[in-house]
């Protein structure tokens, strides 16, 4: 990914329902992140949605690891119920510190 393209991911929290945001230059739909706070200490992060116009940019996996460097921050556990926040968690045992289940 060329610097220029490099997504700005933003965080978004509405009570309970959250969301990190990536927006990339020149691409109209962003890539989003989805989470629920279920305590003070966990999250469940729901869903992961990447459109057809950013595939194969790695900006799926960037909004996993704001998500973990949040987590880790507000040292909180992340729950993987979307699909690919797990598959990116089981590629990267140094997260274990943050993933619950």
């Amino acid at each position: 990914m060329t610097e220029s393209a490099a997504p700005f991911i933003t965080p978004e929290q509405d009570g309970t329902k959250g969301r990190y945001v990536a927006i990339v230059s020149g691409i109209a739909e962003p890539a989003e992140l989805t989470f629920s706070i279920v305590n003070e200490h966990l999250i469940n992060a729901d869903h992961t949605g990447v459109p057809d116009s950013m595939r194969g940019m790695g900006v799926g996996k960037l909004l996993v690891e704001r998500l973990v460097a949040d987590a880790r921050s507000k040292q909180v556990k992340i729950i993987p119920l979307c699909p690919y926040v797990k598959a990116q968690y089981q590629k990267h045992p140094e997260w274990s510190d943050v993933f619950q289940g």
